[in-house]
């Protein structure tokens, strides 16, 4: 059975815990890339996830598509790696200067998984 990730506390449910499926724009920007998937949330998430350099296990143990995007919205890299790689991806697309934010997928299922920023 899959383990369910849920974005807002960044953990994997529970078996048997309820979740709620919904709908999230996670790149709302006037751009080509505009966009919003489904993402799973575990209906006793209180708090988002917010910590400085630490890849969460939900995304560490997936194969992941992770996207540089300039102030303008733009895409300007991309790269696909096996979660335990992702550090070392996040701090090569932050080390460019122009890139304002990262966005990472699921890559096989390709649902929304996280945005990645400075800190």
């Amino acid at each position: 059975m899959p383990l369910m990730p849920c974005r807002v506390s960044m953990e994997h449910a529970e078996l048997g815990e309820e979740l709620l499926l919904l709908n999230f724009e996670h790149q709302p920007a006037d751009t080509p890339y505009r966009a919003t998937h489904a993402i799973y949330v575990r209906k006793v998430a209180e708090q988002a996830f917010e910590v400085v350099d630490i890849v969460p296990e939900i995304l560490a143990s997936r194969l992941l598509a992770v996207r540089a995007f300039d102030a303008q919205h733009m895409m300007i890299d991309a790269e696909v790696c096996e979660g335990i790689e992702a550090s070392e991806i996040f701090e090569r697309f932050l080390e460019n200067p122009q890139a304002s934010y990262l966005q990472v997928h699921n890559a096989r299922r390709g649902c929304y998984a996280a945005r990645v920023v400075r800190a």
